[in-house]
């Protein structure tokens, strides 16, 4: 379908249009609608971006415009941006051209005006009253309406002539040629000459209105922003007279209702103590925001102003923003300075065969993961950054809402993932039984403490305690699907939020976190999933929802949206925000049916709310942070030295330790001794739980222990020996796997195999490869290539047969032969949530007050 052309450009109109754009040498010309406005020529990829994502913009009052062929032409404005731009024809080039100079001009000309008025364009001051500013004003109308006249007489005079020359050049062609000819010709070249001359003074006069109106425009525009700057600072002022007043109010009211012996010094101390009808009327006279749509769920518009005299919500500005008595605002002496900067990440290149060579000949679980994937910080620090914005539960312990204190509550959960937005690197897995303790108690109020629980699933236990009036809790394990282009960690457990002033009980879940561009680009995460924060005590939900990231989608990234409910299912606030950046709250005044239909065709909810107000927002990273991690203030300081820490804390972790001052080497060698070191503990672990469980077996090899090893090795070297041949393969058969030597003669030497059935030691190997390039190391996936390539006669078929039965059964049994019991957690049935999981038994902070370590385990 053809485009409609664009009219011919006019100085200050906007034009808009279709042009190719040159993107890349994969990519080419791309197609895209270019808008030029207001002396910005800006682009999209389609007419429906242009409501809210902009791709690039770029200034013609500095920019050069040049002409490259027929159709092609550059736009630049001196090295930092350049658009090659072509046409689809060369007339299409022409009109761009003649809009995007008529632009400029006029681009340059109002910057320069700008730059000259100066002081001269400023209004007048307060001080020399509304007379001044009166007449300026009936003068300059005068001026205008002159010139208005001028260009009315020039119209009438246009008009007249005009007519005049038709009738003249209607007279010239009916006239013979003769002698009245050049008496025609004359009074037709005299009445053109009146026409022009007429025509120049319409183009002058028109020519003075136009700068005039211009020259006094600007004056006015900047009076008219003046008058409104007033208005809001006039506004201000009264907000802050009426909160004042009604402070006052409220103090006399409470010094004339108590009696002088019965008041209560925190009154006397701290100010009056608001009451339940009246904590919040200076939020009374509050202007509405304007109307939200959540095109998602549900719809938010301005509340009736007939609610303003009933709102008693006591989530106003100075409890949100400017309370004397929140953590913020109190002046904090630390005890000790803490370090903001570690050593700049190394410019390290990750060479895949350095790490593929060191895998050859070596089982699946032996193969080390080097560091280079990793940040200098475990999994247990990564999860004490939960607490980065505490103060949010400080807050929220001060609440004499439970509704009030579940949005603070909800914003605490979203904070906890703007620490991962541009965190690309892995942690590293803690050891089991290692620990990380964070004590903040002098400097913030609380102290937390986490320790790895499980290896196999791996699990982390972290309880955290403030002097504030809280506590939390939770024990995360970590699922992980691997999708090709991305990969999906799924935190499984639940976290719980305890306050001990009103015993609100508040559980939730950890949303899906998405790594994409894991083959090929740029790594990037996201956030996505709900959550349910639940308060046990008083039935109260809030239910958030973590939009996933679109290309195409209208709506901000990042998103998050929630509503608070209370038992009964009504809604009494609504958040937004972003995961990233800030969250916010609003009042509910009213709701009702009847909002546009959703995407499963029910109505949304309409929710008419208050203005909304600010319940988080994000602390700028440190100077620096792109070359440190892009480590928070909090993650700087969670792997510094600290004395008297236990000796399983991760800042003793030497792999670690070397990782943050860039010795990656040492580091990747350090961990892979740690890891093996790790290993040798488990097995002890399990000999002492067999030897325990069956006391009369101490000391002997289990009957068929050989083939198991040999069965478990076999599956895992398929894995590595894929990228091989299959002579190589049948060279590690005999060398690297260590099978058992009854088994390798029955396999490989047995004569009446190899001529009855020709299957060849190197045709085994070479099936084992194809089998190996479906289904690798899977057992019920190896059990039919196995009985096809061997006879059933075979003995190397009934030993493989028992090598299944008996792995089996070692894996099973393996989960209960490891006795390993947590240091400082014991495992519970939580009776919340009915979940099995690790609370804090108590003991680590007066072990360490004692100085006392002895129980710990060596693990570093």
């Amino acid at each position: 379908m053809s485009e409609p052309k664009a009219p011919t450009p006019a100085p200050g109109d906007t034009y808009k249009g279709w042009l190719f754009k040159w993107t890349n040498y994969i990519k080419g010309y791309q197609r895209r609608w270019f808008v030029l406005s207001n002396g910005l020529l800006s682009y999209y990829r389609t007419q429906a971006e242009m409501g809210h994502t902009c791709r690039g913009t770029i200034n013609l009052a500095t920019a050069n415009i040049a002409v490259e062929d027929s159709c092609n032409f550059v736009i630049s404005n001196g090295g930092t941006q350049t658009y090659h731009l072509k046409a689809s024809s060369e007339v299409e080039r022409q009109r761009w051209i003649t809009a995007l100079e008529l632009a400029k001009a006029k681009a340059f000309r109002m910057q320069a005006e700008s730059d000259d008025s100066g002081d001269d364009s400023t209004p007048p001051a307060a001080g020399q009253g509304a007379g001044s500013r009166n007449s300026e004003v009936q003068s300059t109308l005068r001026t205008l309406g002159s010139k208005v006249e001028d260009l009315s007489t020039c119209n009438d005079l246009i008009a007249k002539h005009g007519s005049a020359l038709q009738r003249s050049l209607s007279e010239l062609e009916g006239v013979r040629l003769g002698g009245e000819t050049s008496e025609k010709i004359r009074q037709v070249t005299e009445r053109a000459t009146l026409f022009r001359i007429t025509s120049n003074a319409m183009i002058n006069a028109c020519r003075d209105f136009l700068a005039l109106a211009q020259a006094h425009s600007k004056r006015w525009q900047k009076a008219l922003q003046a008058e409104r700057e007033q208005r809001v600072r006039l506004e201000e002022t009264l907000e802050q007279l009426a909160k004042q007043h009604n402070h006052l109010e409220r103090a006399f009211r409470g010094a004339t209702v108590l009696p002088p012996s019965q008041s209560n010094p925190a009154i006397d101390s701290k100010g009056p103590v608001p009451g339940k009808g009246d904590a919040s009327d200076e939020d009374e006279e509050n202007e509405f925001f304007d109307a939200c749509e959540d095109v998602q769920e549900f719809i938010t518009v301005p509340a009736d102003p007939k609610y303003h005299r009933r709102s008693g919500s006591n989530l106003d500005e100075q409890s949100l923003a400017s309370n004397p008595e929140s953590p913020q605002s109190q002046e904090v002496v630390p005890v000790r300075k803490r370090r903001t900067r570690i050593p700049d990440k190394p410019n390290y290149s990750l060479n895949l065969w350095s790490i593929m060579k060191n895998c050859i000949g070596k089982e699946l679980s032996k193969i080390p993961m080097p560091v280079n994937f990793n940040e200098p910080l475990s999994m247990l620090q990564r999860l004490s950054e939960d607490l980065e914005y505490y103060e949010l539960l400080d807050r929220a312990a001060k609440c004499q809402s439970s509704l009030e204190q579940m949005c603070y509550v909800a914003a605490f959960t979203v904070s906890s993932y703007s620490t991962t937005v541009h965190r690309t690197g892995k942690p590293f897995n803690p050891l089991l039984g290692e620990t990380f303790e964070l004590d903040r108690v002098q400097e913030s109020g609380y102290r937390s403490l986490c320790e790895q629980v499980s290896h196999h699933p791996p699990a982390a236990a972290h309880h955290a305690i403030s002097e504030r009036g809280w506590t939390l809790r939770q024990e995360i394990a970590l699922a992980s699907k691997f999708r090709g282009k991305y990969l999906s960690i799924m935190p499984l457990g639940s976290i719980h939020c305890i306050f001990e002033k009103s015993n609100n009980h508040y559980t939730w879940k950890k949303v899906t976190t998405t790594v994409h561009n894991i083959i090929v680009g740029k790594l990037w995460i996201d956030q996505s999933g709900e959550i349910d924060v639940v308060n046990h005590r008083t039935g109260d939900r809030c239910h958030l929802k973590f939009a996933p990231y679109s290309y195409f989608s209208r709506d901000v990234a990042r998103k998050v949206t929630g509503v608070v409910t209370d038992k009964d299912g009504k809604a009494h606030y609504v958040l937004s925000g972003t995961w990233d950046e800030k969250m916010e709250c609003s009042r509910v005044m009213q709701s009702s049916r009847g909002g546009e239909n959703g995407a499963d065709g029910r109505q949304k909810t309409v929710y008419q709310t208050l203005k909304a107000k600010e319940l988080w927002r994000k602390t700028p990273l440190p100077e620096g942070a792109e070359n440190m991690y892009y480590f928070s203030t909090l993650a700087l300081t969670l792997n510094e030295q600290e004395e008297g820490v236990a000796p399983t804390d991760s800042r003793r972790r030497p792999d670690q330790r070397l990782m943050e001052q860039g010795r990656w080497e040492e580091a990747n060698a350090e961990k892979q001794r740690l890891e093996e070191k790790q290993r040798t503990a488990r097995r002890e672990r399990e000999r002492e739980a067999n030897r325990a469980t069956n006391p009369s077996e101490e000391g002997k090899e289990p009957a068929d222990g050989g083939k198991v090893s040999f069965y478990l090795s076999f599956c895992s070297s398929l894995l590595v020996s894929s990228a091989f041949s299959a002579s190589l393969v049948y060279s590690r058969l005999s060398v690297s796997l260590s099978f058992p030597q009854a088994l390798i003669e029955d396999s490989i030497s047995d004569s009446p195999l190899k001529s009855k059935y020709s299957c060849s030691t190197s045709s085994f190997s070479t099936l084992f490869n194809c089998h190996l390039l479906l289904l690798p190391c899977m057992l019920t996936s190896l059990t039919p290539l196995l009985f096809a390539c061997v006879p059933p006669s075979s003995s190397l078929l009934l030993q493989l047969k028992h090598c299944m039965v008996h792995t089996r059964q070692h894996t099973q049994a393996s989960g209960h032969q490891d006795n390993y019991r947590p240091m400082w957690f014991e495992r519970q049935v939580d009776p919340k949530t009915g979940e099995p999981t690790h609370i804090y038994r108590g003991g680590y902070w007066e072990a360490k007050e004692q100085g006392s370590w002895d129980s710990c385990p060596d693990i570093f």
